[in-house]
């Protein structure tokens, strides 16, 4: 699974809130294993729309579409329960 480049608001965010460090492990997790356990990686409501997350840290999910067969691309990174 690959991830493409982040933009560079997400980027900003990221730094804002200090995930750089975060993302990256989580990103490798990702991409070596989208359902692996640390992750909480779900299909999110309304599952028609197929918008899926996987969990940066207890506060934190990045929101993902998938691209391709085998690349997704973060569209939102926010706090869980806003």
């Amino acid at each position: 699974m690959i991830i493409r480049p982040l933009r560079p608001d997400l980027q900003k965010y990221l730094s804002k809130h200090n995930l750089e460090k975060k993302f990256s492990k989580q990103k490798r997790l990702f991409e070596n294993n989208p359902a692996h356990p640390g992750l909480n990686t779900e299909l999110l409501e309304p599952k028609r729309l197929k918008i899926y997350s996987f969990r940066l840290d207890r506060k934190y999910r990045a929101i993902f579409i998938y691209t391709g067969q085998e690349t997704v691309e973060i569209i939102d990174i926010n706090p869980h329960y806003a």
